[in-house]
């Protein structure tokens, strides 16, 4: 289904966004992973993995749902230490995907437009969805201001 109403690029400037809002994450560490396979359909799996700094800082969530792809992990090494966080968009035929993702799912015309969470360290998560969305807490200073 596609909205026709949708701002041409939507998808990869929020996934451009995204990654943005992640770089500032290489020295958090994974404090939980929750995947969410419980539903008959495919598109309604979810992935959420929560990033924290220290306890004076906001902390992160990344949540990809629509999931295509997941690999594994081993769930006993969290918390763990991000060495490296990426966040790609994988464009629509007939645009070519990086080289990195490239056999990582069967394209078809039929596939939208993805992206690909990769974090590295201790724990690697690695992840291919069709939603992604990026929460990020406020600090104590935006936090303690009544509006």
């Amino acid at each position: 289904m596609v909205d026709e109403h949708r701002a041409a690029d939507a998808f990869k400037n929020r996934c451009t966004n995204a990654a943005l809002a992640l770089e500032s994450c290489i020295d958090h560490f994974i404090v939980r992973i929750s995947l969410d396979e419980s539903n008959e359909d495919p598109k309604d799996n979810a992935l959420d993995v929560w990033l924290r700094e220290g306890p004076e800082k906001p902390d992160v969530v990344i949540s990809l749902s629509n999931l295509h792809s997941v690999r594994p992990w081993e769930p006993d090494l969290t918390p763990s230490f991000i060495d490296g966080i990426s966040l790609v968009h994988l464009p629509e035929l007939p645009l070519p995907w990086p080289a990195a993702a490239v056999g990582r799912l069967a394209r078809s015309e039929d596939l939208s437009e993805l992206v690909w969470l990769r974090i590295t360290g201790p724990l690697e998560v690695d992840a291919v969805a069709s939603i992604v969305t990026v929460y990020q807490a406020q600090s104590d200073d935006v936090a303690s201001v009544l509006r």
